[in-house]
Protein backbone atom coordinates (compact mmCIF):
# COMPACT_ATOMS: atom_id res chain seq x y z
CA UNK A 1 0.00 0.00 0.00
CA UNK A 2 2.35 3.34 -1.15
CA UNK A 3 2.92 4.95 1.27
CA UNK A 4 -10.18 6.65 4.97
CA UNK A 5 -13.18 7.18 3.88
CA UNK A 6 -14.29 7.01 0.39
CA UNK A 7 -15.27 9.77 -1.16
CA UNK A 8 -16.99 9.36 -4.62
CA UNK A 9 -19.24 6.60 -5.96
CA UNK A 10 -16.23 4.41 -6.42
CA UNK A 11 -17.21 2.79 -2.76
CA UNK A 12 -20.30 1.40 -4.32
CA UNK A 13 -18.92 -0.38 -6.97
CA UNK A 14 -18.95 -4.27 -6.95
CA UNK A 15 -15.73 -4.96 -6.79
CA UNK A 16 -14.44 -8.42 -8.38
CA UNK A 17 -13.81 -11.46 -5.58
CA UNK A 18 -10.43 -12.36 -5.12
CA UNK A 19 -9.54 -15.67 -6.99
CA UNK A 20 -6.31 -16.36 -5.53
CA UNK A 21 -6.76 -19.95 -3.38
CA UNK A 22 -6.21 -19.15 0.49
CA UNK A 23 -2.63 -19.09 1.71
CA UNK A 24 -2.23 -21.80 4.59
CA UNK A 25 0.81 -19.43 6.15
CA UNK A 26 4.21 -20.58 7.33
CA UNK A 27 4.67 -23.76 8.05
CA UNK A 28 5.76 -24.21 11.37
CA UNK A 29 4.68 -21.01 12.44
CA UNK A 30 2.97 -22.49 15.52
CA UNK A 31 6.51 -22.68 16.96
CA UNK A 32 7.65 -18.80 15.53
CA UNK A 33 5.89 -17.62 19.41
CA UNK A 34 8.79 -19.93 21.54
CA UNK A 35 10.74 -18.11 18.73
CA UNK A 36 10.89 -14.79 19.53
CA UNK A 37 10.71 -15.99 23.38
CA UNK A 38 14.29 -16.96 22.82
CA UNK A 39 15.45 -14.43 20.45
CA UNK A 40 14.17 -11.74 23.19
CA UNK A 41 15.94 -13.36 26.16
CA UNK A 42 19.28 -13.73 23.85
CA UNK A 43 18.82 -9.86 22.74
CA UNK A 44 17.76 -8.89 26.68
CA UNK A 45 21.06 -10.17 27.82
CA UNK A 46 23.56 -8.96 25.21
CA UNK A 47 21.58 -5.32 24.81
CA UNK A 48 22.48 -2.30 22.54
CA UNK A 49 25.96 -1.91 21.87
CA UNK A 50 25.44 2.35 21.13
CA UNK A 51 28.86 3.62 19.10
CA UNK A 52 29.32 5.82 16.06
CA UNK A 53 26.82 4.87 12.98
CA UNK A 54 27.83 3.21 9.95
CA UNK A 55 29.29 5.72 7.80
CA UNK A 56 26.87 5.02 4.90
CA UNK A 57 24.07 5.96 6.44
CA UNK A 58 25.52 9.54 6.77
CA UNK A 59 24.20 10.71 9.96
CA UNK A 60 25.10 12.94 12.50
CA UNK A 61 27.28 12.30 15.45
CA UNK A 62 24.90 13.28 17.76
CA UNK A 63 23.44 10.03 16.89
CA UNK A 64 24.25 6.54 18.06
CA UNK A 65 24.21 3.34 16.69
CA UNK A 66 23.86 -0.25 17.33
CA UNK A 67 22.50 -3.73 16.39
CA UNK A 68 19.99 -6.10 17.76
CA UNK A 69 20.56 -9.53 16.29
CA UNK A 70 17.00 -11.62 15.15
CA UNK A 71 16.42 -14.92 13.55
CA UNK A 72 15.58 -14.96 9.82
CA UNK A 73 13.13 -17.49 10.64
CA UNK A 74 11.53 -17.52 14.29
CA UNK A 75 10.26 -21.42 13.51
CA UNK A 76 14.59 -21.75 13.76
CA UNK A 77 15.45 -19.49 16.26
CA UNK A 78 18.96 -20.59 16.35
CA UNK A 79 19.48 -20.64 12.61
CA UNK A 80 20.45 -17.82 10.45
CA UNK A 81 20.70 -14.56 12.23
CA UNK A 82 20.23 -11.19 10.81
CA UNK A 83 20.95 -7.74 12.48
CA UNK A 84 18.76 -4.68 12.60
CA UNK A 85 20.51 -1.60 12.84
CA UNK A 86 19.48 0.73 15.95
CA UNK A 87 19.27 4.55 16.18
CA UNK A 88 19.40 6.77 19.59
CA UNK A 89 19.22 9.76 21.03
CA UNK A 90 19.00 9.34 25.10
CA UNK A 91 16.48 11.50 26.67
CA UNK A 92 17.52 15.45 27.57
CA UNK A 93 15.52 15.43 31.10
CA UNK A 94 15.88 19.12 30.44
CA UNK A 95 12.11 21.10 30.61
CA UNK A 96 12.02 22.96 26.97
CA UNK A 97 10.49 26.17 28.75
CA UNK A 98 12.89 25.68 31.95
CA UNK A 99 16.33 24.23 31.68
CA UNK A 100 16.67 24.36 34.80
CA UNK A 101 13.52 21.88 35.79
CA UNK A 102 15.01 18.04 35.42
CA UNK A 103 12.10 15.78 33.51
CA UNK A 104 11.93 12.47 34.49
CA UNK A 105 12.47 9.62 32.02
CA UNK A 106 9.84 7.45 30.80
CA UNK A 107 12.05 4.59 28.57
CA UNK A 108 12.35 4.43 24.90
CA UNK A 109 10.07 5.27 22.27
CA UNK A 110 10.69 3.12 19.15
CA UNK A 111 9.15 4.88 15.87
CA UNK A 112 8.45 2.96 12.47
CA UNK A 113 7.89 5.36 9.44
CA UNK A 114 6.04 3.04 7.15
CA UNK A 115 6.21 2.44 3.88
CA UNK A 116 6.94 -1.13 4.10
CA UNK A 117 10.50 -0.27 2.82
CA UNK A 118 11.01 2.90 4.60
CA UNK A 119 14.00 3.70 7.15
CA UNK A 120 13.30 5.30 10.75
CA UNK A 121 17.35 5.68 11.23
CA UNK A 122 17.44 9.50 11.45
CA UNK A 123 13.80 9.56 13.86
CA UNK A 124 15.87 10.41 16.63
CA UNK A 125 16.68 13.76 15.29
CA UNK A 126 12.99 15.04 15.46
CA UNK A 127 13.72 15.51 19.34
CA UNK A 128 15.46 19.22 18.38
CA UNK A 129 12.37 20.08 16.13
CA UNK A 130 10.38 22.49 18.60
CA UNK A 131 6.66 20.50 18.70
CA UNK A 132 9.29 17.48 20.03
CA UNK A 133 11.51 18.85 22.69
CA UNK A 134 8.81 17.93 25.49
CA UNK A 135 8.47 14.58 24.29
CA UNK A 136 12.85 14.37 23.65
CA UNK A 137 12.86 15.17 27.28
CA UNK A 138 11.13 11.96 28.78
CA UNK A 139 11.60 9.52 25.79
CA UNK A 140 14.80 8.18 24.46
CA UNK A 141 14.04 8.16 20.80
CA UNK A 142 14.89 5.00 19.46
CA UNK A 143 14.68 4.59 15.19
CA UNK A 144 16.11 1.43 13.50
CA UNK A 145 15.85 -0.33 9.95
CA UNK A 146 13.34 -2.78 9.78
CA UNK A 147 14.60 -6.23 8.18
CA UNK A 148 15.43 -5.54 4.55
CA UNK A 149 15.97 -2.11 4.61
CA UNK A 150 19.00 -0.09 4.26
CA UNK A 151 21.29 -1.67 6.46
CA UNK A 152 19.06 -4.33 8.48
CA UNK A 153 20.20 -7.58 5.75
CA UNK A 154 19.01 -5.49 2.96
CA UNK A 155 16.70 -6.74 0.07
CA UNK A 156 17.32 -5.98 -3.71
CA UNK A 157 14.86 -7.34 -6.77
CA UNK A 158 16.85 -5.30 -9.60
CA UNK A 159 20.24 -3.70 -10.75
CA UNK A 160 19.73 -0.10 -9.13
CA UNK A 161 21.47 1.15 -11.31
CA UNK A 162 18.47 0.42 -13.58
CA UNK A 163 16.19 1.06 -10.84
CA UNK A 164 15.19 4.63 -12.64
CA UNK A 165 13.68 4.70 -15.83
CA UNK A 166 12.68 7.61 -17.18
CA UNK A 167 11.24 9.54 -19.57
CA UNK A 168 7.95 7.31 -18.87
CA UNK A 169 4.58 7.44 -19.91
CA UNK A 170 1.33 6.95 -17.36
CA UNK A 171 -1.18 6.75 -19.48
CA UNK A 172 -4.64 7.02 -17.17
CA UNK A 173 -6.55 4.47 -19.66
CA UNK A 174 -3.77 2.37 -20.89
CA UNK A 175 -3.56 0.59 -23.84
CA UNK A 176 -3.97 -3.28 -24.54
CA UNK A 177 -0.38 -3.39 -25.66
CA UNK A 178 1.24 -1.08 -22.71
CA UNK A 179 -0.78 -3.17 -20.05
CA UNK A 180 1.32 -6.50 -21.65
CA UNK A 181 4.48 -4.78 -21.39
CA UNK A 182 3.72 -4.22 -17.64
CA UNK A 183 2.48 -7.68 -16.76
CA UNK A 184 5.81 -8.93 -18.62
CA UNK A 185 7.90 -6.14 -15.98
CA UNK A 186 6.04 -7.19 -13.21
CA UNK A 187 6.90 -11.11 -14.21
CA UNK A 188 10.67 -10.02 -14.36
CA UNK A 189 10.24 -8.16 -11.17
CA UNK A 190 9.27 -11.28 -9.22
CA UNK A 191 11.49 -13.41 -10.82
CA UNK A 192 13.97 -10.81 -10.13
CA UNK A 193 13.04 -10.44 -6.10
CA UNK A 194 13.27 -14.52 -5.91
CA UNK A 195 16.71 -15.01 -7.34
CA UNK A 196 18.30 -12.23 -5.69
CA UNK A 197 16.52 -13.11 -2.02
CA UNK A 198 16.50 -17.15 -2.33
CA UNK A 199 14.85 -19.27 0.26
CA UNK A 200 15.06 -15.94 2.81
CA UNK A 201 12.78 -14.28 1.05
CA UNK A 202 9.33 -15.26 2.69
CA UNK A 203 10.62 -14.21 5.72
CA UNK A 204 10.61 -10.82 5.28
CA UNK A 205 6.60 -9.50 6.16
CA UNK A 206 4.45 -8.29 8.63
CA UNK A 207 4.23 -10.73 10.73
CA UNK A 208 8.19 -11.20 11.17
CA UNK A 209 8.34 -7.35 11.55
CA UNK A 210 5.91 -7.18 14.57
CA UNK A 211 8.53 -10.06 16.03
CA UNK A 212 11.74 -8.42 15.57
CA UNK A 213 9.76 -5.18 16.93
CA UNK A 214 9.50 -7.47 20.25
CA UNK A 215 13.02 -8.43 20.47
CA UNK A 216 14.33 -4.93 19.62
CA UNK A 217 12.08 -3.86 23.28
CA UNK A 218 13.76 -6.63 24.67
CA UNK A 219 17.43 -5.48 23.61
CA UNK A 220 16.50 -1.74 24.76
CA UNK A 221 16.04 -3.05 28.16
CA UNK A 222 12.29 -2.52 28.07
CA UNK A 223 9.62 -4.81 29.92
CA UNK A 224 6.88 -3.19 27.83
CA UNK A 225 6.69 -1.30 24.37
CA UNK A 226 6.21 2.19 23.65
CA UNK A 227 5.67 2.93 20.30
CA UNK A 228 4.56 4.97 17.46
CA UNK A 229 3.90 4.24 13.62
CA UNK A 230 3.15 6.17 10.64
CA UNK A 231 1.48 4.59 8.03
CA UNK A 232 2.50 1.14 7.09
CA UNK A 233 3.54 1.06 10.51
CA UNK A 234 0.66 1.57 12.02
CA UNK A 235 -0.29 -1.93 11.01
CA UNK A 236 2.25 -4.19 12.20
CA UNK A 237 1.88 -2.20 15.12
CA UNK A 238 -1.28 -3.60 15.71
CA UNK A 239 -0.14 -6.79 14.57
CA UNK A 240 2.36 -6.37 17.54
CA UNK A 241 -0.43 -5.40 20.18
CA UNK A 242 -2.35 -8.30 18.68
CA UNK A 243 0.34 -10.66 19.19
CA UNK A 244 1.88 -9.15 22.53
CA UNK A 245 -1.25 -7.34 23.94
CA UNK A 246 1.04 -7.39 27.99
CA UNK A 247 4.51 -6.11 26.30
CA UNK A 248 2.62 -2.71 25.59
CA UNK A 249 2.45 0.82 27.61
CA UNK A 250 1.91 2.74 24.97
CA UNK A 251 1.33 2.57 21.26
CA UNK A 252 0.93 5.47 19.15
CA UNK A 253 -0.66 4.75 15.69
CA UNK A 254 -0.70 8.03 12.80
CA UNK A 255 -2.23 7.70 9.95
CA UNK A 256 -3.38 4.36 10.15
CA UNK A 257 -4.13 1.78 7.62
CA UNK A 258 -7.35 -0.77 7.92
CA UNK A 259 -6.42 -3.92 9.01
CA UNK A 260 -9.14 -5.77 8.39
CA UNK A 261 -7.54 -8.94 6.98
CA UNK A 262 -9.91 -9.18 3.78
CA UNK A 263 -8.33 -5.36 2.73
CA UNK A 264 -4.69 -6.79 3.33
CA UNK A 265 -3.44 -5.56 0.68
CA UNK A 266 -5.35 -5.83 -2.93
CA UNK A 267 -8.45 -3.74 -1.57
CA UNK A 268 -6.86 -1.33 0.64
CA UNK A 269 -4.91 0.08 -2.53
CA UNK A 270 -8.29 0.37 -4.37
CA UNK A 271 -9.67 2.08 -1.61
CA UNK A 272 -6.13 4.18 -1.51
CA UNK A 273 -6.62 4.44 -5.48
CA UNK A 274 -10.57 6.40 -4.50
CA UNK A 275 -8.57 8.52 -1.90
CA UNK A 276 -6.28 9.80 -3.93
CA UNK A 277 -8.35 11.27 -6.43
CA UNK A 278 -10.38 13.32 -3.84
CA UNK A 279 -7.52 14.73 -2.61
CA UNK A 280 -5.82 15.07 -6.31
CA UNK A 281 -9.18 17.52 -6.23
CA UNK A 282 -8.19 19.21 -3.36
CA UNK A 283 -5.16 20.11 -4.61
CA UNK A 284 -6.56 21.30 -8.07
CA UNK A 285 -9.33 23.41 -6.33
CA UNK A 286 -6.55 24.85 -4.35
CA UNK A 287 -4.83 26.14 -7.16
CA UNK A 288 -7.68 27.14 -8.48
CA UNK A 289 -7.93 29.51 -5.87
CA UNK A 290 -4.78 30.70 -6.76
CA UNK A 291 -5.49 31.61 -10.23
CA UNK A 292 -3.70 34.82 -9.73
CA UNK A 293 -0.61 33.12 -8.73
CA UNK A 294 0.11 30.59 -11.08
CA UNK A 295 -2.52 31.21 -14.23
CA UNK A 296 -3.59 27.34 -14.17
CA UNK A 297 -7.15 28.01 -14.97
CA UNK A 298 -9.91 29.43 -12.00
CA UNK A 299 -11.39 25.85 -11.78
CA UNK A 300 -11.01 22.58 -10.68
CA UNK A 301 -11.94 21.80 -13.96
CA UNK A 302 -9.55 24.42 -15.87
CA UNK A 303 -6.74 23.30 -13.74
CA UNK A 304 -6.37 19.78 -14.83
CA UNK A 305 -7.25 20.83 -18.53
CA UNK A 306 -3.82 22.48 -17.73
CA UNK A 307 -1.95 19.38 -16.00
CA UNK A 308 -3.39 17.26 -18.80
CA UNK A 309 -1.51 19.57 -21.48
CA UNK A 310 1.61 19.23 -19.85
CA UNK A 311 1.26 15.85 -19.95
CA UNK A 312 0.82 16.11 -24.07
CA UNK A 313 3.70 17.93 -24.01
CA UNK A 314 6.00 15.83 -21.91
CA UNK A 315 5.02 12.68 -23.92
CA UNK A 316 5.87 14.72 -26.83
CA UNK A 317 9.18 15.86 -25.43
CA UNK A 318 10.31 15.29 -22.67
CA UNK A 319 11.78 17.70 -20.53
CA UNK A 320 15.24 17.62 -19.91
CA UNK A 321 15.03 14.59 -21.52
CA UNK A 322 14.24 12.80 -18.05
CA UNK A 323 11.16 14.13 -17.19
CA UNK A 324 8.11 12.38 -18.97
CA UNK A 325 4.31 11.82 -18.07
CA UNK A 326 5.01 9.30 -15.98
CA UNK A 327 7.67 11.50 -13.94
CA UNK A 328 5.29 14.29 -13.59
CA UNK A 329 2.98 11.91 -12.08
CA UNK A 330 4.83 11.13 -9.60
CA UNK A 331 5.75 14.27 -8.37
CA UNK A 332 2.01 15.30 -7.75
CA UNK A 333 1.18 12.15 -6.36
CA UNK A 334 3.96 13.47 -3.44
CA UNK A 335 1.32 16.09 -3.15
CA UNK A 336 -1.35 13.86 -2.89
CA UNK A 337 0.39 12.93 1.02
CA UNK A 338 2.08 16.60 1.79
CA UNK A 339 -0.17 19.96 1.21
CA UNK A 340 3.17 21.32 1.81
CA UNK A 341 4.38 20.21 -1.86
CA UNK A 342 1.48 22.21 -2.88
CA UNK A 343 3.22 25.17 -3.75
CA UNK A 344 5.93 24.42 -5.44
CA UNK A 345 4.29 21.43 -7.66
CA UNK A 346 1.56 24.39 -8.71
CA UNK A 347 4.50 26.52 -9.45
CA UNK A 348 6.93 24.27 -11.40
CA UNK A 349 3.67 23.34 -13.16
CA UNK A 350 3.13 27.08 -14.60
CA UNK A 351 6.46 27.81 -15.02
CA UNK A 352 7.02 25.18 -17.45
CA UNK A 353 3.76 25.13 -19.55
CA UNK A 354 5.04 29.06 -19.53
CA UNK A 355 8.21 27.92 -20.94
CA UNK A 356 10.51 27.32 -18.03
CA UNK A 357 11.09 23.53 -17.21
CA UNK A 358 13.63 24.15 -14.91
CA UNK A 359 11.32 23.78 -11.28
CA UNK A 360 10.23 20.56 -13.35
CA UNK A 361 12.78 18.98 -13.86
CA UNK A 362 14.27 19.50 -10.08
CA UNK A 363 11.02 18.60 -8.80
CA UNK A 364 10.08 15.46 -10.72
CA UNK A 365 13.51 14.25 -12.19
CA UNK A 366 15.15 10.87 -10.86
CA UNK A 367 18.05 11.40 -8.55
CA UNK A 368 20.40 8.59 -9.43
CA UNK A 369 22.70 9.39 -6.18
CA UNK A 370 19.26 7.85 -4.21
CA UNK A 371 18.71 4.81 -6.68
CA UNK A 372 20.19 2.12 -4.24
CA UNK A 373 18.23 3.68 -1.27
CA UNK A 374 14.56 3.44 -3.82
CA UNK A 375 15.16 -0.05 -5.36
CA UNK A 376 16.01 -1.22 -1.40
CA UNK A 377 12.72 0.75 -0.44
CA UNK A 378 10.19 -0.78 -3.41
CA UNK A 379 12.12 -4.43 -2.88
CA UNK A 380 11.31 -4.38 0.83
CA UNK A 381 7.74 -2.77 -0.23
CA UNK A 382 7.04 -5.57 -2.87
CA UNK A 383 7.98 -8.60 -0.48
CA UNK A 384 6.01 -7.60 2.62
CA UNK A 385 3.36 -7.17 0.75
CA UNK A 386 3.37 -9.93 -1.38
CA UNK A 387 3.85 -11.98 1.32
CA UNK A 388 1.57 -10.76 3.96
CA UNK A 389 -1.20 -12.46 1.79
CA UNK A 390 -2.95 -14.13 -1.30
CA UNK A 391 -3.64 -11.75 -4.33
CA UNK A 392 -5.13 -12.26 -7.72
CA UNK A 393 -3.65 -14.77 -9.67
CA UNK A 394 -5.77 -14.25 -13.08
CA UNK A 395 -4.61 -10.76 -14.59
CA UNK A 396 -8.22 -10.55 -15.96
CA UNK A 397 -9.44 -10.03 -11.90
CA UNK A 398 -7.24 -6.87 -11.94
CA UNK A 399 -7.87 -5.54 -15.11
CA UNK A 400 -11.56 -5.82 -14.40
CA UNK A 401 -11.42 -4.09 -10.95
CA UNK A 402 -9.08 -1.55 -12.24
CA UNK A 403 -10.83 -0.51 -15.44
CA UNK A 404 -13.76 0.26 -13.56
CA UNK A 405 -12.03 2.07 -10.82
CA UNK A 406 -10.24 4.15 -13.35
CA UNK A 407 -13.30 5.58 -14.89
CA UNK A 408 -14.35 7.80 -11.79
CA UNK A 409 -10.55 7.45 -9.89
CA UNK A 410 -8.10 8.01 -12.88
CA UNK A 411 -5.26 10.07 -11.07
CA UNK A 412 -4.01 7.12 -9.17
CA UNK A 413 -5.15 3.82 -10.35
CA UNK A 414 -3.38 2.08 -12.94
CA UNK A 415 0.06 3.71 -11.48
CA UNK A 416 -1.02 1.68 -8.11
CA UNK A 417 -1.72 -1.62 -10.40
CA UNK A 418 2.07 -1.36 -11.58
CA UNK A 419 3.27 -0.96 -8.39
CA UNK A 420 1.68 -3.86 -6.78
CA UNK A 421 1.02 -6.54 -10.09
CA UNK A 422 4.27 -8.27 -8.91
CA UNK A 423 2.34 -10.08 -6.26
CA UNK A 424 0.51 -11.61 -8.82
CA UNK A 425 3.19 -13.82 -9.78
CA UNK A 426 4.68 -14.18 -6.61
CA UNK A 427 6.57 -17.27 -5.81
CA UNK A 428 6.87 -17.05 -2.39
CA UNK A 429 4.79 -18.96 -0.22
CA UNK A 430 1.33 -16.78 1.08
CA UNK A 431 0.03 -15.84 4.81
CA UNK A 432 -3.12 -15.34 5.84
CA UNK A 433 -3.30 -11.59 7.11
CA UNK A 434 -3.71 -11.94 11.24
CA UNK A 435 -6.83 -10.94 12.39
CA UNK A 436 -6.00 -8.27 14.17
CA UNK A 437 -8.07 -7.38 17.36
CA UNK A 438 -7.97 -6.66 21.49
CA UNK A 439 -10.54 -7.38 23.65
CA UNK A 440 -11.72 -5.07 26.48
CA UNK A 441 -8.86 -5.06 28.79
CA UNK A 442 -6.31 -6.97 26.77
CA UNK A 443 -4.78 -3.68 26.05
CA UNK A 444 -3.88 -0.18 27.74
CA UNK A 445 -5.46 2.70 25.76
CA UNK A 446 -3.72 3.21 22.45
CA UNK A 447 -3.79 6.42 20.51
CA UNK A 448 -5.25 6.67 17.23
CA UNK A 449 -4.58 9.95 14.83
CA UNK A 450 -5.93 10.42 11.41
CA UNK A 451 -6.61 13.18 9.26
CA UNK A 452 -9.98 13.25 7.61
CA UNK A 453 -9.04 13.51 3.79
CA UNK A 454 -5.71 11.20 3.98
CA UNK A 455 -5.12 9.68 0.63
CA UNK A 456 -2.77 6.81 1.13
CA UNK A 457 -4.22 5.68 4.32
CA UNK A 458 -7.96 6.75 4.14
CA UNK A 459 -9.97 7.45 7.18
CA UNK A 460 -12.07 4.28 7.11
CA UNK A 461 -8.71 2.92 8.38
CA UNK A 462 -8.44 4.50 11.87
CA UNK A 463 -12.43 3.96 11.99
CA UNK A 464 -11.84 0.01 11.62
CA UNK A 465 -8.56 0.16 13.98
CA UNK A 466 -10.27 1.55 16.46
CA UNK A 467 -13.25 -0.90 16.34
CA UNK A 468 -11.03 -3.96 16.87
CA UNK A 469 -8.53 -2.56 19.37
CA UNK A 470 -11.06 -1.80 22.67
CA UNK A 471 -10.14 0.88 24.83
CA UNK A 472 -8.23 2.65 21.69
CA UNK A 473 -9.05 6.67 21.26
CA UNK A 474 -9.32 8.34 18.19
CA UNK A 475 -8.31 11.96 17.85
CA UNK A 476 -9.51 13.33 13.55
CA UNK A 477 -8.11 16.49 11.72
CA UNK A 478 -11.28 17.30 9.93
CA UNK A 479 -11.14 18.72 6.40
CA UNK A 480 -6.87 17.95 5.63
CA UNK A 481 -5.45 15.18 4.27
CA UNK A 482 -1.43 15.04 5.86
CA UNK A 483 -0.57 11.76 5.66
CA UNK A 484 0.67 11.27 9.43
CA UNK A 485 -0.15 13.93 11.51
CA UNK A 486 1.75 13.74 14.51
CA UNK A 487 4.18 16.24 15.76
CA UNK A 488 3.41 18.31 12.85
CA UNK A 489 1.33 21.84 12.19
CA UNK A 490 -1.75 21.13 14.27
CA UNK A 491 -0.96 22.33 17.53
CA UNK A 492 -4.47 20.64 18.88
CA UNK A 493 -3.49 17.68 17.59
CA UNK A 494 0.37 18.22 19.28
CA UNK A 495 -2.03 18.58 22.56
CA UNK A 496 -3.42 15.44 22.59
CA UNK A 497 -0.12 13.47 21.55
CA UNK A 498 1.64 15.14 24.44
CA UNK A 499 -1.08 14.51 27.10
CA UNK A 500 -0.54 10.56 25.81
CA UNK A 501 2.56 10.46 25.88
CA UNK A 502 3.84 12.60 28.82
CA UNK A 503 0.95 12.20 30.94
CA UNK A 504 -0.94 9.13 29.95
CA UNK A 505 -4.01 10.92 29.38
CA UNK A 506 -6.65 10.49 26.62
CA UNK A 507 -9.94 11.73 25.29
CA UNK A 508 -12.55 9.67 26.24
CA UNK A 509 -13.35 7.92 23.04
CA UNK A 510 -12.99 10.27 20.27
CA UNK A 511 -11.65 13.71 20.07
CA UNK A 512 -11.50 16.59 16.54
CA UNK A 513 -9.45 18.85 15.61
CA UNK A 514 -9.79 21.52 13.14
CA UNK A 515 -7.39 20.97 10.55
CA UNK A 516 -4.13 23.12 9.95
CA UNK A 517 -4.00 25.99 7.86
CA UNK A 518 -3.37 25.24 3.96
CA UNK A 519 -0.15 26.16 2.56
CA UNK A 520 -0.40 30.17 1.29
CA UNK A 521 0.61 30.65 -2.61
CA UNK A 522 4.37 30.53 -3.24
CA UNK A 523 4.99 34.02 -5.47
CA UNK A 524 2.98 35.87 -7.46
CA UNK A 525 2.98 35.20 -11.64
CA UNK A 526 4.99 38.12 -13.36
Amino acid sequence: MRAAALYSATGALLLTTLTAAPAGGTPGAAAAPTGVALAAARAAARGVDFGKCPAAEDLPASLKCGTVRVPLDYTRPNGKQIELTVSRVEATHRDPHNSKLRVPGKGALVFNPGGPGGSGLHFPLIGLVPEWKRIGAAYDLVGYDPRGVGSSAPLSCQDPARFFKGPSPAPTHPSESYKKERIAEAKAYARGCAKRAGGALRHYNSLNNARDLDVLRAALGEEKLNFMGASYGTYFGAVYATLFPSHVRRMVFDAAVNPDPAKIWYRNNLDQSVAFESRWADFREWIARHDDVYGLGDTAEKVLRSYERARARLAAEPAGGKVGPGQLQGAFLQAGYYDDYWPHRAQALSDYLSGDPRQLIAQAGPVKEAAVEAENSAAVYTAVECNDAPWPTDWKVWDRDNTRLARVAPFETWDNVWANLPCAYWTAPRQQPLDVRAGTGELPPTLILASERDAAAPYDGALELQRRLSGSVLVTERDSGTHGIAGGLNRCVNGHLDAYLLQDRTPVRRAACAGHAEPGAAKKKK
